[in-house]
């Protein structure tokens, strides 16, 4: 175990097609290369029910801080609502979608 952060890759079989483990080579790569522990890479299809929920509670349980993807096509075209979550960064272009910090709400008194 390391002290690099954590994130998990994630693909779509059905968008990806033949290219697909080139994309999870792509996703490997960059992960390393910006010093996360990549604990797994999801794939999913396009017959997968919930697959945002899904991936969303992979975060939680694996306790990631960043969701590497090929592209945004892979996660519906955006970032919301998984950036609430984590980091989203993807291999093309190469872009990272910050989770934004919310202040809290401060008690009078």
């Amino acid at each position: 175990m390391t002290d690099n952060p954590t994130a998990l890759g994630y693909l779509r079989r059905d968008i990806s097609g033949p290219q697909q483990t080139w994309d999870e080579t792509q996703i490997r790569s960059l992960a390393k290369r910006l010093g996360y522990d990549l604990t797994k890479t999801i794939i999913f299809d396009a017959d997968t029910e919930y697959r945002l929920e899904q991936l969303e509670t992979a975060v939680q349980l694996n306790q990631a801080e960043a969701v590497i993807t090929p592209t945004l096509e892979h996660l519906e075209g955006t970032a919301d609502p998984l950036v609430k979550a984590c980091d989203i960064i993807t291999v093309r272009p190469e872009n990272t979608y910050a989770r934004w910090a919310f202040p809290k709400a401060q008690a009078d008194g």
